[in-house]
């Protein structure tokens, strides 16, 4: 087993979860639910189940496309998404401008 790839995982999905809205949603199950466990069972099993079905469909796409072409698309995505809040963002505050 790559100890290292297990290791850099783990950190990534961790830190992107903390604070997610499934981490909000557990936090209310388990707040008006009198059996947290479940509720901590539950969300783990789904945690679980979206990994997995992130890990096949990145599987097979690599199968598709080279890695480095991955990469590419993974980076222009990356870029029109922070293009598209940094303009939504923009358009936010001169609309409020000129509400005033």
């Amino acid at each position: 087993m790559d100890w290292h790839l297990l290791g850099i995982s783990f950190i990534t999905v961790f830190l992107a979860e903390i604070g997610d809205k499934s981490q909000f949603a557990a936090i209310a199950l388990s707040g008006s639910s009198k059996s947290p466990r479940a509720v901590f069972f539950g969300t783990a099993t789904a945690l679980l189940l979206a990994s997995l079905l992130g890990v096949l469909a990145g599987e097979g796409v690599s199968v598709l496309f080279p890695a480095r072409m991955l990469k590419a698309i993974a980076a222009i995505g990356f870029a029109l998404i922070a293009m598209r809040l940094l303009w939504s963002d923009a358009n936010s505050s001169e609309e409020s401008e000129e509400r005033l």
